[in-house]
């Protein structure tokens, strides 16, 4: 992911990491939300050359603690 990355394309690539991280514990749907969530929280937030790490470690956080929750 380089700072000449679309922000859409840098949310479908941490969204395809993420569900292989967790789709065998979370619903696809649960995964897309808390991601597009997480991008939304962080849009103008942070510069964008470090989006697509933050954006990654925010969901991460996020759909870790949601399955810590179901166990």
């Amino acid at each position: 992911m380089t700072a000449n990355t679309h922000p859409a394309e840098l949310v479908q690539s941490v969204l395809h990491r993420l569900e292989n991280e967790f789709g065998g514990q979370l619903a696809s749907a649960h995964i897309v939300e808390t991601v597009r969530g997480a991008a939304r929280d962080l849009e103008g937030q942070i510069v964008p050359e470090a989006f697509g790490e933050m954006l990654y470690r925010l969901a991460y956080v996020r759909l870790d603690r949601a399955v810590l929750a179901t166990a």
